[in-house]
């Protein structure tokens, strides 16, 4: 009713609610009055399991319950930001889950390395551009800023509707052609080295651009691989990975960024655009099938 009568720019909704729970509230008002909304959850494996359907209905963003003696002071410092990055949101009628398309069974990859780095609003944009690898993938490495509870799960559910195998990232995992490294969210950042063959290492290490892992981390690190490479800098808030994608372009990578028009948060890929780091943006519904054009052996047939 509140709703109905303010119109607010933003809602904050809680998980457990008594009559309707916020997961049946949020499906209906995503449907019926699209409106920005920053899930309020337990940062628990049930919740986060909870959170990421949130996130995959439409939810901008999530902040966790104070839990095990953190006080809600620290739990929710970042609150303020998220909800004002949530008013600026381009929030669409929710139509359903995402749906695996029909993937090229021919796709061959050639040897690049494919960087992702994404943010607020990477849930849906990730499955989106997941769904369209096929099991011939090139070896991918994401880091998505997350809550730590989150990204095992997260891994999980784009491993259901991907080709690829997709995994939480480990220390030491060496990258191999058709799967997919999620880069494990709170105490270490994921960088890929590489003597003979490239691995994965989770290095300790303070924030980067207020984030751990960082994008940038992971950029500045396929930077210095002197290989092959393919970057692509999603919808999220703030300027990680900009400086990262740019260290990638001058050491030969092809890059890409999410255009504004089908970005919820507009930030990130903005600042890689304005510093000169995006050879070219391409909307949601084009991202997978132009990463894949850019990885796969070359073709006559193909067009990046």
């Amino acid at each position: 009713e509140q709703i109905k009568k303010l119109n607010p720019d933003v809602v904050t909704l809680d998980i457990e609610m008594p009559k309707m729970n916020g997961l049946e509230f949020l499906e209906k008002i995503m449907r019926l009055r699209p409106t920005p909304v920053v899930m309020v959850s337990t940062l628990t494996q049930s919740g986060a399991d909870v959170t990421l359907q949130a996130l995959e209905l439409g939810a901008v963003d999530c902040v966790g319950k104070p839990v095990g003696g953190v006080t809600a002071q620290e739990a929710f410092a970042d609150l303020t930001a998220k909800v004002k990055a949530a008013a600026r949101a381009r929030v669409k009628p929710y139509n359903g889950p995402i749906i695996p398309v029909e993937r090229d069974r021919d796709y061959r990859a050639s040897d690049a390395i494919l960087a992702i780095g994404s943010s607020t609003g990477g849930v849906e944009a990730l499955m989106t551009i997941l769904s369209h690898f096929p099991d011939t993938c090139p070896p991918t490495v994401i880091t998505q800023h997350m809550p730590a509870t989150f990204t095992k799960s997260f891994a999980a559910r784009l491993d259901k509707i991907s080709g690829a195998h997709v995994t939480e990232a480990r220390d030491g995992d060496r990258l191999q052609a058709g799967h997919v490294y999620i880069a494990p969210g709170g105490d270490a950042h994921m960088e890929v080295t590489s003597s003979s063959h490239p691995v994965i290492r989770l290095r300790q290490g303070e924030p980067i651009n207020g984030h751990r892992p960082s994008v940038d981390a992971l950029f500045e690190s396929v930077a210095k691989l002197n290989r092959p490479a393919v970057g692509a800098i999603l919808t999220g808030m703030g300027r990680d990975g900009a400086a990262g994608l740019m260290s990638m372009k001058k050491a030969g990578a092809r890059t890409l960024g999410q255009d504004e028009s089908s970005c919820v948060v507009y930030g990130m890929p903005r600042i890689a655009f304005e510093i000169g780091a995006v050879e070219r943006q391409v909307g949601l519904s084009r991202m997978g099938p132009s990463i894949l054009n850019l990885c796969a052996v070359a073709d006559t047939h193909r067009s990046a």
